[in-house]
């Protein structure tokens, strides 16, 4: 038998495949030019399917999967926050679970992502601990980013996404009650870190996702200020996009993916996933999408997407 992944609230209420969407506010001037801009670029031949998952027990449930990483070879990875799964679970492209990992690890799990060695790292929104772990599950690092207040305000008040540089060092967002970035060796030393609270060049208003492209420049999801900005890997400002309020940000290649939707709608609304030239800044492709949150692209080509509409993860397939 195959399951969909159910999502739920941080509360505990599970979503049924049917619940509705958040209410939409009328549109704005700025999210109709936003429409507009994007509506104007090419649609890409993607098709989303839901994620299913064959459950390796009878009791085996999972929660709401906050982001979705994929490797080499097709394998996915989730980062749940249901409580009768492990919060990490790799399973293959037909759904099976390979293998999971992480019970007891946790207060928030947020971000996941797989490195250039094929090494899994995770962040949690409330303890500040991003993890390295070997692709079996061995905790290889432990960096404890600290700095966030205690006690914790509905268990988001620390660190969002992580990000690997050619040099081996590994940045990290950290943006729920702080707004800077942080810079560590591939041994976990502490190198340096940037960023202050406002809506300048250099500040954020919740920094959710951070990515590094093949020339080395550092994309910062500036969530709740609608862009995504740039900047060198000492934290020099080169410059932003402004393509809505963006969740989770993707390197491929010449191009950033963004999983972005209007700044004044409510979060996991109807969006896109923009795929945008770092050397233009321009949108070079589009898809339509809902529930936005961690994305990912796969070496064939396709995307990952979670939690997805009704908190349910999708992959977005090429149209036959």
């Amino acid at each position: 038998m195959r399951v969909l992944i159910l999502g739920m609230l941080m509360g505990g209420t599970a979503f049924s495949l049917g619940a509705q969407p958040p209410a939409q506010k009328p549109p704005d001037a700025a999210e109709l030019a936003l429409r507009a801009l994007v509506t104007a670029a090419p649609r890409l031949a993607l098709e989303a399917a839901p994620l299913t998952v064959t459950p390796p027990a009878p009791d085996f449930a999972i929660g709401m999967v906050s982001w979705v990483a994929s490797t080499r070879d097709g394998t996915t990875y989730l980062l749940q926050r249901g409580d009768k799964a492990d919060p990490v679970i790799a399973v293959d492209r037909n759904g099976t679970v390979l293998r999971s990992w992480g019970k007891g690890l946790y207060v928030m799990p947020h971000a996941i992502r797989v490195d250039p060695q094929g090494n899994v790292w995770t962040a949690d929104a409330a303890s500040s601990h991003v993890i390295k772990f070997s692709p079996e599950g061995k905790v290889l690092l432990d960096i404890v980013v600290g700095g966030q207040p205690t006690p914790c305000p509905n268990n988001f008040c620390s660190t969002t996404d992580i990000a690997f540089a050619a040099n081996g060092h590994v940045f990290i967002s950290d943006g729920y009650a702080n707004a800077r970035v942080l810079e560590y060796t591939a041994t976990g030393e502490k190198v340096r870190e940037w960023g202050t609270p406002g809506t300048g060049p250099g500040q954020f208003k919740l920094v959710h996702s951070i990515q590094i492209d093949a020339t080395g420049v550092v994309y910062v999801a500036d969530r709740e200020n609608g862009r995504v900005q740039r900047f060198d890997q000492t934290g020099k400002y080169l410059g932003e996009w402004t393509y809505g309020r963006t969740f989770g940000l993707e390197a491929d290649g010449a191009f950033m993916w963004l999983a972005t939707q209007p700044v004044q709608q409510p979060n996991l609304s109807p969006g896109w996933l923009l795929k945008v030239d770092t050397k233009t800044g321009k949108i070079a492709g589009w898809v339509p999408s809902t529930g936005n949150h961690g994305m990912d692209v796969m070496t064939s080509g396709e995307l990952l997407l979670g939690p997805g509409p009704s908190r349910v993860p999708q992959r977005y397939r090429r149209v036959p």
